[in-house]
């Protein structure tokens, strides 16, 4: 097993779109109808106050990958900066986040298969999965030209959709629900119409927006020039929140009144279908449900390497450390899809649930991981000042942008508590670190 190395095939152009596709998935596309009503046309500032922390999250995940050439993922330096206990449940506990972010992705991708057929969510979900797991099982190149060519199609189709926003916008066009203006923005309750509650209580559908985007962490083992890509697929995260999350949002919000839009469906497919393009709806629906996919062949791979890092560390079953001829942790893989196959059953079981109920418990989970990130590159800044001064990819404002945004994670904790649709996951959450602990504790005996 000492032998078995995972391969460096994913390059450069798979990494930026590997990063694309981290913060452009399911959350966005059908998410985002829900935190539309929820805050209205503020919505923009939450994207925009996520979108920004996540970025100095990013710079601290980036800078302390390159501080050790030997790092595969975030539970190694949790490890070695936090403790063996941190590096324990934060692999597992990102494994976890991982499965419920598929989980919601292949639920939603039978939301998106009634647009045309009307039949079971699940049927779908499961077919979906099966195919993925057919295509992860062959090469991680193969794996990096799926993200390549989801995310091109994600990219494009946002692009279209501001460019055909803002040129509606210029004319004056007419849709059923009024003029397309700027105005839409504020005129219908102005811009937090539900309060500041209805913001505040946004911020988790948001944070679940940007799940993925630490996914350039979890590829560096398999990255051809780490020291090149990961710096420059990081930096470039900034432009995308503004282009891919701001505008995108912008041109929803200002083609349609956000009292029109259906939390239940994609504020996307709303609007080419409001401004009479049934064709281009359909198109749409079927980039939206592409973007499920790929974010949900981005929790395959993803779960799969994490099972991968804690069997070589012997946190977990040594046989999920083993690689098949193409170098896939192929045991890894088979067992993180058995269990997203779950969310299949949810979809089934409670249909109308199944995606707060996911959504809400991945965000609790990725917020105590990019706390770990945080955390850790604090205590490397104490205690490695020789590698911070060799460093080529300093976080900047370190440690007061890591205490703030550690602030603004506990807040929205808060958030989630009084909310009542969050509430009980938040609640139920504990149990899965307690379950963590007393495995920890037994382990170490």
């Amino acid at each position: 097993m000492a032998k078995q190395e995972l391969k460096r095939d994913l390059q450069n152009r798979h990494v930026q779109l590997i990063a694309i596709g981290g913060t452009i998935g399911t959350g966005l596309f059908l998410g985002s109808g829900k935190a539309i009503q929820l805050a209205g046309p503020s919505i923009i500032f939450s994207y925009l106050i996520i979108g920004i922390a996540l970025f100095f999250v990013m710079r601290a995940l980036g800078e302390l990958l390159l501080s050790n050439a030997g790092y595969t993922s975030f539970t190694e330096f949790a490890t070695e900066y936090v403790g063996p206990w941190a590096g324990f449940v934060t692999g597992w506990t990102y494994w976890f986040c991982w499965i419920m972010t598929a989980m919601a992705d292949i639920i939603a991708v039978g939301v998106y298969m009634q647009y045309w057929f009307d039949i079971p969510q699940w049927i779908p979900a499961l077919l979906c999965l099966v195919i993925l797991l057919g295509l992860n099982l062959l090469t991680v190149k193969l794996f990096g030209e799926l993200e390549f060519w989801f995310a091109i199609i994600k990219v494009i189709t946002i692009i279209a959709m501001i460019i055909a926003g803002i040129i509606l916008l210029i004319i004056g066009f007419k849709t059923s629900t009024g003029t397309v203006s700027v105005t839409n923005l504020w005129s219908h309750g102005g811009m937090f119409p539900n309060g500041i509650s209805g913001f505040l209580l946004s911020l988790q559908l948001v944070v679940f927006s940007f799940v993925g985007v630490e996914l350039v962490g979890v590829s560096a083992a398999e990255t051809a020039n780490p020291r090149k890509n990961i710096p420059s697929a990081i930096n470039k995260i900034p432009v995308r929140i503004l282009l891919f999350y701001v505008g995108a949002l912008f041109v929803i919000l200002v083609v349609n009144p956000w009292t029109q839009l259906d939390a239940t469906s994609s504020p996307f497919v709303e609007v080419f279908a409001l401004i009479g393009i049934p064709v281009a709806a359909g198109i749409i629906n079927f980039v939206v449900l592409t973007s499920a996919a790929s974010a949900c062949n981005s929790g395959l791979f993803s779960t799969s390497r994490i099972l991968y890092t804690l069997s070589r560390n012997g946190e977990a079953s040594a046989k999920l450390a083993h690689l098949n001829k193409q170098a896939v942790p192929s045991n890894a893989l088979f067992t993180s899809t058995i269990v997203v196959s779950l969310g299949a059953l949810l979809s089934k079981l409670i249909p109308e649930q199944a995606f707060t109920v996911v959504t809400t418990i991945s965000a609790i989970c990725f917020i105590w991981v990019w706390s770990i990130i945080l955390i850790s590159h604090i205590i490397y800044t104490k205690t490695r000042p020789d590698l911070r001064a060799k460093s080529t990819f300093r976080a900047p404002l370190t440690p007061f942008i890591n205490y703030l945004i550690l602030g603004l994670f506990a807040f929205i904790l808060l958030v989630m508590l009084f909310a009542e649709a969050t509430r009980l996951s938040l609640l139920m959450t504990p149990i899965w670190f307690i379950v963590l602990a007393m495995l920890y504790k037994y382990k170490k005996r």
